[in-house]
């Protein structure tokens, strides 16, 4: 099975930054995609940033230029800077990889619970 721990979020005010990590463990034998999402209350989860297995990194539109995601294979880590966030930004922030599990055939989805995170204007 495939975990992914989430941690970093929490209460910023306009400006301001805070930093994500999500931690991956598990029998994974591969990666192709690995990112975050996140979820506004009513709304549909939407993609933040992902490295995507052609070796690109897509990031949404209204985090463009704010936000950068790095990894580390190593730590098997994956983190999101967010600097200069907007109130907009709130919502709850999801880890996600695309991964095949050593046994397995087929690539799956994994998600980690979600941390909240909260831009005070």
């Amino acid at each position: 099975q495939v975990h992914l721990a989430e941690s970093g979020g929490g209460l910023v005010q306009a400006g301001g930054s805070l930093r994500l990590s999500c931690v991956a463990s598990g029998s994974i034998f591969s990666v192709t995609v690995l990112g975050w999402y996140l979820q506004a209350p009513g709304q549909q989860r939407e993609l933040v940033a992902a490295f995507t297995g052609d070796g690109s990194t897509n990031y949404g539109d209204s985090v463009k230029g704010r936000f950068t995601l790095s990894r580390d294979n190593a730590k098997k880590t994956i983190d999101l800077l967010m600097n200069s966030m907007k109130p907009d930004d709130t919502a709850v922030y999801y880890c996600h990889v695309r991964a095949l599990e050593s046994g397995k055939r087929l690539y799956s989805d994994y998600w980690g619970q979600g941390t909240q995170v909260t831009v005070s204007s």
